[in-house]
């Protein structure tokens, strides 16, 4: 497979996937606006949301505070936002178009259709009474794109490469979701251990989709070590860090088996995944969430570099 096609597949479900995390986290943030009512305690919310999609700096130079329907937009629709939602879509379905002879008809339809369906969506701005289903559409939008990937590709190496390109991002999602929630969600350190310090947690979980299942296995009790091990170790949710790991592991090796040979980047996610398995939380706490999770994100970005280089991805 032409190193273009390959990168065009990989870029075509990372940016899928990070719409779709976008939209889980700005959610997030609309449900604790609605319950707390301080102007400085909402402003801290859409303010981690830009700070953990990485657009706090671009936001600041065009705006002075953290207005919740300014961020939102921005982040959602803003033209002067290269990253907002609607570039994101729209940079998927150039992607998908580019490669469209790799894909199934099926996947290129649902493309197509998600950025036309997000398009008329977000073509005027969005307020805090329509936000909730604005989210929901891109949610809805971007799965039924994943349903086509899973339901009609064949598991070839156009399919390994859209799986590498979703878990690579969610993994790089899940460990940024992470690191923002003591360095911007907490107002102190002060607070750890507190029943704010506690809801946050909460609504961590709820940014990746994971309450419900968190609760049940875990009989309904919450505490921060256990939804670290859960967000980092559990290997039963599709979010967690060594779960994203294990399936980018698991499709390089079906790339390996249709090359004939394995690559640096191999390597590499093999080398990282055994590091994770043989971790455990309290050696994570002991290093410090914080520089653990700086550690894992560094990583991913290196894993992304490497299969760049492997597979000849045109700059």
């Amino acid at each position: 497979m032409l190193g273009r096609a390959a990168q065009g597949v990989y870029w075509m479900s990372r940016y899928l996937e990070r719409a779709e995390n976008t939209a889980r986290l700005l959610n997030v943030g609309l449900r604790i606006a609605l319950t707390r009512g301080a102007d400085a305690a909402q402003e801290d919310e859409w303010r981690s949301v830009l700070v953990t999609t990485g657009q706090d700096t671009l936001y600041r130079a065009h705006y002075a505070d953290y207005d919740s329907a300014q961020a939102v937009n921005f982040i959602l629709r803003d033209k002067a936002n290269p990253a907002s939602v609607l570039r994101m879509i729209e940079s998927a379905r150039t992607n998908a178009r580019m490669v469209r002879t790799s894909i199934t008809s099926e996947v290129w339809e649902s493309t197509n259709e998600c950025w036309m369906q997000l398009s008329e969506a977000l073509s005027r701005p969005v307020r805090p009474s329509n936000l909730g289903e604005a989210l929901a559409a891109v949610r809805r939008q971007t799965t039924q794109v994943r349903g086509a990937i899973e339901g009609t590709m064949l598991r070839n190496e156009v399919f390994n490469f859209s799986r590498i390109g979703t878990f690579v991002e969610r993994a790089d999602n899940t460990a940024r979701i992470l690191d923002v929630k003591y360095y911007v969600l907490l107002p102190s350190l002060a607070w750890v251990g507190s029943s704010l310090d506690n809801a946050q947690w909460e609504t961590l979980l709820r940014s990746v989709g994971g309450d419900r299942v968190y609760r049940w296995l875990n009989k309904g009790s919450m505490d921060a070590s256990g939804i670290a091990s859960f967000l980092i170790l559990g290997v039963q949710f599709p979010r967690s860090l060594i779960f994203c790991l294990n399936k980018i592991m698991s499709n390089m090796n079906g790339l390996a088996l249709e090359y004939g040979g394995e690559t640096p980047s191999q390597a590499l996610v093999r080398g990282s995944c055994m590091a994770l398995r043989e971790t455990s939380i309290e050696q994570v706490f002991e290093q410090g969430l914080h520089e653990f999770l700086l550690q894992f994100i560094a990583n991913i970005a290196r894993i992304d570099t490497a299969i760049s280089a492997d597979y000849r991805f045109v700059e």
